[in-house]
């Protein structure tokens, strides 16, 4: 009798535990299993927690990857609209291109950002987001002209000094390598730009002054 009792509690406190567990599961307060923060997507603003490599990663490196997600989520964002709300053939063409081309590379730069345990932003920054609204705010040629000359010339442009400037600093061999790259196809993507009739002579002159123009011939 005392040995049946005896399993009879051993029984009902392993029950017991079970339900426990069951409990507790998926509540966010484990570090394993359902409960574990969930990996860092594209546009989820999602933070891991620190790992024994995320020293690994430069503060600079992190600054560029923020800077380049940011930028490829928005120049994803503005290409989808005008793929469908420009007028010109020729434009939507382009904005359907940048939209294929930016969502391969931010893909890539996510998986390089989870396996790095790098935060990700949830949106483009407020600046950003207050220019997608201006040039949606537009509609028929002078769409068209806006989109061209904002994404597809200026922020071109922006991403092509800061990559440049990231191939020589970032320390990361991964990202370096994902850097060098996509560099080349952000120069044909100014280039192709630049041959649109929305570009105007102030675009080709702003593209000149800034140097851009020189690296797109370079990379033909």
């Amino acid at each position: 009798m005392t040995m049946k009792t005896t399993i009879s509690a051993l029984t009902l406190a392993l029950a017991a535990a079970g339900v426990f567990a069951q409990s507790t599961t998926g509540t966010g307060s484990s570090t394993t299993g359902g409960g574990a923060a969930p990996a860092v997507q594209a546009g989820a603003g999602t933070r891991n927690s620190p790992a024994a490599g995320d020293n690994q990663v430069k503060r600079g490196d992190r600054k560029f990857i923020t800077e380049a997600a940011e930028s490829g989520m928005f120049e994803v964002q503005v290409s989808q609209l005008a793929a469908t709300k420009a007028t010109d053939a020729q434009v939507k063409s382009y904005a359907s291109m940048l939209v294929d081309h930016h969502t391969a590379a931010n893909n890539e730069l996510v998986q390089l950002a989870n396996a790095k345990k790098v935060e990700l932003p949830a949106a483009p920054p407020r600046a950003m987001r207050r220019n997608l609204e201006k040039i949606g705010k537009q509609n028929g040629a002078e769409f068209d002209r806006e989109y061209v000359r904002e994404v597809g010339i200026k922020a071109h442009e922006k991403d092509i000094r800061l990559f440049e400037k990231a191939s020589k600093n970032v320390q990361d061999p991964e990202l370096k390598a994902w850097i060098d790259k996509t560099l080349p196809r952000l120069r044909e993507h100014l280039a192709a730009a630049q041959k649109l009739p929305q570009a105007g002579k102030g675009g080709n002159k702003s593209a000149a002054a800034g140097g851009s123009t020189h690296h797109a011939g370079k990379a033909s």
